[in-house]
């Protein structure tokens, strides 16, 4: 039997769900403006909005994750708070790279 586990984003999962279907529509409008051959400047404004919000989508991901995930293992202890730590430190040096 599994266990389920609450991710700490599980209160607003229904707001990133939006957010995100959204930003797919997006990126669908951008697909759309190159098929229509509509002006470069155009289209990179559109993927820098795209780009903006998925940036955002993640920085609020990732700060429910240290206030519920990691806050949860810190406060365990042990090699789960080591890892839930590194983990977080990975996923932030992947978000300051893109």
């Amino acid at each position: 039997m599994s266990e389920h586990v609450e991710h700490g984003y599980a209160a607003n999962k229904e707001a990133y769900a939006k957010r995100l279907r959204r930003i797919e529509g997006q990126v669908r409008g951008i697909a759309k403006m190159i098929d229509e051959d509509k002006y470069c400047i155009d289209v990179l404004t559109q993927i820098s909005a795209v780009t903006s919000a998925l940036q955002s989508v993640a920085l609020g991901l990732l700060d429910e994750h240290l206030g519920h995930c990691v806050s949860h293992a810190v406060a365990e202890g042990g090699q789960e708070a080591d890892a839930k730590l590194a983990e977080a430190s990975a996923a932030i040096a992947r978000l300051v790279r893109s």
